[in-house]
């Protein structure tokens, strides 16, 4: 059977029932191992278009494009239907809410800022932000500058962690 030939009813019922990683290969994304995807996950009407490599993390509200081509264009050319694969490669990180547009790969080790709006790729251990995104330095430069702000708390459970955090100083955390 087609899962993507079930009625919507169906289908929303079965989204909520299967974890995030089957529901995107159940859709046809090309998805690696050890991959985080987030349930509120928004994937386009041609989620075969996209391959994800080995542990990447898609965190909450990402959106990827694979196609453009609105009605407006339509009004001049009837038929206008244009497609873009995009390719998430290894151990990159997609932060909430941020968009990745069609024809973009966003390279290994790469990391979009939370909101960005990507509409052109991401060189291989960079890290891009804005609207449009752009780099804003490499992921070693961000390590360098927040390693400081690591509190080891990977791990921890949420009652150890919340305890942890609420007891130390302000100094301890980051500042914009």
């Amino acid at each position: 059977m087609n899962v993507l030939n079930l009625g919507k009813s169906v289908w929303l019922g079965l989204v909520k029932m299967v974890s995030p990683v089957r529901h995107a290969r159940l859709i046809g994304v090309n998805l690696g191992k050890n991959t985080l995807v987030y349930r509120s996950m928004e994937w386009p009407s041609e989620p075969y278009l996209i391959t994800i490599g080995d542990n990447v993390q898609l965190t909450r509200g990402v959106a990827i494009h694979t196609h453009g081509g609105g009605n407006i264009i339509r009004r001049k050319v009837a038929d206008f239907d244009s497609f873009g694969k995009v390719v998430i490669k290894d151990w990159a990180y997609i932060g909430a809410h941020a968009q990745i547009m069609p024809g973009v790969t966003i390279g290994e080790g790469a990391m979009v800022a939370a909101g960005s709006i990507v509409t052109k790729s991401v060189p291989d251990g960079m890290v891009v932000g804005g609207n449009p995104a752009k780099i804003i330095c490499s992921v070693d430069e961000y390590l360098a500058r927040n390693l400081k702000y690591n509190l080891r708390t990977k791990g921890k459970c949420a009652k150890d962690k919340k305890h942890y955090l609420l007891s130390l100083g302000d100094d301890a955390f980051m500042k914009k």
